[in-house]
């Protein structure tokens, strides 16, 4: 919701409410801080534009919607205080006053926050729609706009300490960190709102496709699944840093949501890891009925993955990253690495192999050149390529004995007996049954030998048939799949397999097992390979194994000098919030290059008028702009 002030004569009235000033504004509603003079309370108004109040249904179900919301008494949700009646001018929503920015603000802010930090910030949006879901009420509008995040002050907290030999949280260091961020979720209903009859030909619903499930996009059954998807695209963001469905156009975007076509979150980002990547995918699930069922099912899950590597106490982390960010990732990186080898040492030691490499893969992404984690990985595919050999050796030694064993009983099955003896008959008075084989036997036909002389009584005979056995092969040494290695982001870059350059855009034969993948940028002074090393195992199969390395543009550096003291500087397409001058900031680019407009505003009395000037920044340089 677009936030700004308006003047105050051109506010609507309410009997009931105060309204002081215009703080927000979207597509349903323009938000007002009002004061409730009956409490002495400020209060956030929410008041319908005119054109959807005048639509009858959309009246009726904006009254339905915010009853049944206001029956929810949860810390995670906005509270609804009181509902316009009948006989009121106006249709508006009242609601608790958060002061504080919309998630998608924050994630502008702090660009790729560490993955449990974002897994926990999602998380308080799961409890809220779990109990939603639990008194019968479906959000249908997840994203991060709809998603309140207030920061209070400072407060004492318990410091997060570790070491690589203590992977966990050690007892906690009384110091002044900020209390953590209040998440609270709101505008349940919306969408359901304006589903109105004539309501969607405005565009509202469209207007955040990749949000929605795609039950939703073909006005199918919607219920608490939808949900579940908004969250795995909620958490994909978070957790990457861009949507998982993109495209140049919405009519792009929901094909792509359709479709069920995106980027894996450990092959955009490897910092998140298998784990993770496996709960977004599940809650992606295109079809309902394949999607983790619940939020509550969600909460668990990610629950689960958090307590396994120590991060027990969400009070504790998300006052820690928020009073000090750069501290806290300083600290949470050689945390995360510790406790990622711990558990791989573990699951390699129990012999699960696959979630080792995944484990030590993720701990590599953090500290991609570290000779310590590097060695592990190398071992680890040493002793996986030693347990290949010792299988196949198994394998032909198995074959050799069966091969034995079958000789011996074909030559006792399949006896060549002198000319003219007869065979032998068991007591039985019948010739014994040949010993079964249990191998797939080839047969020759006969070969005639020299007819036997005039007058004899024997009649012709034939060579015995010539038998043939067919061992169950073992797999082949040396197995190798094709390998095409996919280089995304802003820029060029090169990519290497083992030391040598791999082929560009080519397909390339690879021998099965663990290889590590070097990735370089063209260009190192804009951008930088993310990550620059990684071990991918290449697994037997058919069909082409795609690698995917990455390179990201460096932050662009914006220089402004000039203006009064006490100046602001705003750039909303550069950057949230505002500024004083002077100033130099770094700011995180998707892109080689963005533009905006930077709007200097002098301090409260000057006489001078506001200078507004367009500026274009570039990934890895520095932008001077002089008022």
């Amino acid at each position: 919701m677009e936030s700004r002030r308006s003047n105050p004569l051109q506010q609507p009235h309410l009997d009931q409410y105060e309204l002081l000033d215009e703080v927000g504004h979207g597509g349903m509603a323009t938000v007002y801080r009002a004061r409730d003079p009956r409490l002495d309370r400020e209060v956030a108004v929410k008041i319908i534009h005119r054109h959807l109040r005048e639509n009858p249904e959309v009246a009726a179900r904006f009254t339905s919607e915010a009853k049944a919301v206001a029956k929810l008494r949860h810390p995670n949700i906005v509270e609804v205080f009181d509902v316009s009646r009948e006989e009121d001018s106006e249709r508006f929503l009242v609601v608790e006053l958060i002061s504080g920015i919309t998630l998608r603000a924050l994630l502008a802010e702090h660009r790729e926050l560490p993955p449990e930090i974002a897994v926990l910030l999602v998380l308080e949006v799961v409890k809220a729609l779990e109990h939603a879901h639990g008194h019968g009420v479906v959000h249908r509008d997840i994203k991060p706009e709809n998603v309140l995040v207030e920061l209070p002050g400072t407060r004492p907290l318990p410091r997060v300490v570790s070491s690589p030999s203590n992977p966990r949280p050690s007892e906690p260091e009384s110091g002044p960190l900020r209390a953590p961020p209040k998440v609270k979720l709101t505008d349940f209903g919306i969408a359901k709102v304006l589903d109105a009859q004539g309501v969607t030909s405005t565009g509202q619903v469209l207007g955040s496709p990749a949000h929605m499930a795609p039950e939703q996009i073909e006005c199918g059954e919607v219920d608490e699944r939808a949900d579940v998807f908004g969250i795995g695209v909620l958490l994909y963001e978070a957790l990457v840093g861009h949507l998982p469905f993109v495209g140049r156009n919405p009519a792009q975007v929901l094909r792509r949501v359709l479709d069920g076509l995106y980027e894996p979150a450990v092959k955009e980002r490897p910092q998140v890891g298998a784990q993770l990547s496996a709960v977004v995918d599940r809650a992606l699930a295109k079809a309902p009925e394949e999607r983790t069922p619940s939020a509550q099912q969600v909460r668990e899950e990610l629950t689960n993955i958090l307590e396994e590597l120590g991060f027990e106490d969400p009070e504790r982390e998300l006052g820690g990253y928020f009073a000090e960010p750069l501290v806290y990732r300083e600290e949470y990186t050689e945390r995360i690495v510790a406790r990622l080898s711990a558990l791989a040492t573990r699951a390699h030691e129990r012999g699960d192999v696959v979630r080792a490499s995944q484990l030590w893969n993720r701990a590599l992404a953090f500290k991609p050149g570290d000779a310590a984690l590097l060695k592990q990985v190398t071992g680890l595919s040493r002793r996986a390529a030693r347990r290949r050999v010792v299988v196949r050796t198994l394998g032909v030694v198995a074959g050799c004995l069966g091969l034995g064993a079958l000789a011996f009983g074909v030559s006792r099955g399949l006896e060549v007996r002198p000319l003219g003896e007869a065979p032998s008959v068991s007591p039985s008075g019948r010739a014994p049954e040949p010993a079964p084989v249990r191998a797939s036997v080839v047969t020759a036909e006969p070969t005639p030998t020299a007819p036997p002389p005039v007058g004899s009584a024997s009649a012709p005979r034939t060579t015995p048939k010539r038998v043939v056995t067919r061992p169950e092969q073992p797999a082949a040494a040396g197995a190798t799949r094709l390998v095409q290695v996919v280089i995304q982001g802003p820029a060029a870059g090169t990519a290497s397999v083992d030391g040598a350059p791999a082929p560009f855009g080519k397909q390339f034969p690879l021998s099965v097992g663990p290889h590590r993948f070097s990735f370089a940028p063209t260009d190192e002074k804009c951008c930088a390979a993310d990550p620059p090393v990684r071990v991918v195992n290449i697994e037997a199969g058919e069909g082409v194994q795609v690698v995917y390395g990455r390179i990201k543009a460096r932050e662009a550096t914006l220089s402004v000098s000039g203006g009064e003291p006490g100046a602001t500087l705003t750039c909303p397409a550069l950057f949230p919030g505002a500024a004083k001058l002077p100033m130099e900031r770094q700011i995180p680019m998707s892109q080689m290059r963005s533009r905006g407009a930077c709007t200097l505003t002098p301090p409260e009395g000057s006489d001078r008028a506001s200078q507004t000037r367009a500026v274009q920044i570039n990934a890895g340089q520095v932008t001077t702009l002089q008022f």
